[in-house]
């Protein structure tokens, strides 16, 4: 397995290359035929080099974006930052395939979501799955279990039916009960917010979890148990809502559903938000946030956001 994991990691490795080469400009008729070459070696190789090509489109109006932002500079200046912005526009692909959590994975899952994509499915047994942003899952119905590989989903499990979802942790059984769970890093959280789901963590004592609780599930065990915060919640009905809560709160969740860079001043975390905002649409939402709060929006393109302090003119 670990064997498998580092030659997938060098082939996705060289699709970045590949793509950093292109996007570059600097690709010779050599170039292009040794990556032919690449690609016709192994179909693990022009399976990740489909899955490059999705991101080159995703970011394919970047350098346009970003060359309009330099018609009101100065010559130099305007030739300096263009010249930056198709760098930027080389790497961002490239950096996007070697993100931390390696993508590949997912992108072989049976489903699987983009960054600001939803998507909600009914299995034959009656089970509904939602999967949040950038998310996938492996079904295997007559085993009777899934496989949350990388990000959310919200399952809903009708009463007759036993399913086991599956975590790097350990797994969750659910049966006549609706459960969240969000994959991190070292853990992930269980939200139940109907019926009782049973928590197995790889090593240690199983545990229930009564509808209107979260608790995280880790490997050596559980974390505190509490109670659900609505606001990670709200997101199954293309929702997130704040009831005077810190900034942060919901600028965290809002960069998840985003592509490229979501950045802010770290004083802005502290003030306070009350409303309803629809994740289908960001940028108005960072528009509201401008417009009823005492912050500015510095855009350098759609992928590319800074918020800042506004700045009080006497």
């Amino acid at each position: 397995m670990a064997a498998h994991c580092a030659e997938a990691r060098e082939v996705v490795r060289a699709a970045a290359r590949w793509l950093a080469l292109l996007e570059s400009g600097e690709a010779s008729q050599a170039d292009l035929q040794r990556l032919a070459r690449w690609r016709a070696s192994d179909g693990l190789h022009e399976s990740a080099w489909q899955k490059a090509q999705l991101l080159r489109q995703r970011f394919s109006q970047l350098p346009a974006e970003l060359a309009m932002a330099t018609l009101d500079r100065p010559e130099a200046s305007r030739r300096a930052l263009l010249k930056q912005a198709l760098g930027i526009a080389a790497l961002m692909p490239t950096a996007w395939l070697l993100s931390r959590q390696l993508p590949l994975e997912a992108w072989t899952a049976d489903v699987h979501t983009a960054v600001g994509e939803r998507r909600q499915l009914t299995l034959s047994d009656g089970t509904t799955l939602q999967l949040n942003t950038d998310s996938a899952v492996n079904i295997n119905l007559k085993a009777g279990r899934i496989r949350l590989v990388r990000g959310e989903v919200a399952v809903n499990v009708p009463e007759a039916v036993n399913l086991s979802l599956q975590v790097p942790f350990g797994q969750v059984g659910i049966s006549g009960a609706e459960v969240c769970v969000r994959l991190f890093d070292k853990a992930c959280r269980v939200l139940v917010s109907r019926g009782v789901a049973t928590l197995q963590p790889l090593r240690g004592t199983a545990i229930t979890l009564q509808a209107g609780h979260q608790a995280s599930l880790q490997a050596t065990g559980l974390g505190p148990i509490s109670a659900v915060d609505d606001l990670l919640l709200g997101w199954r009905d293309g929702m997130l809502r704040l009831d005077d809560r810190p900034l942060g709160d919901l600028l965290h969740e809002l960069r998840r559903y985003r592509a490229g860079l979501l950045r802010w001043a770290p004083e802005l975390e502290r003030l306070r938000v009350t409303g309803t905002f629809r994740l289908d649409d960001t940028d108005r939402v960072l528009a509201l946030l401008a417009a009823s709060l005492p912050l500015v929006v510095h855009a350098r393109t759609r992928y590319w956001v800074t918020l800042a302090p506004r700045e009080n003119r006497a």
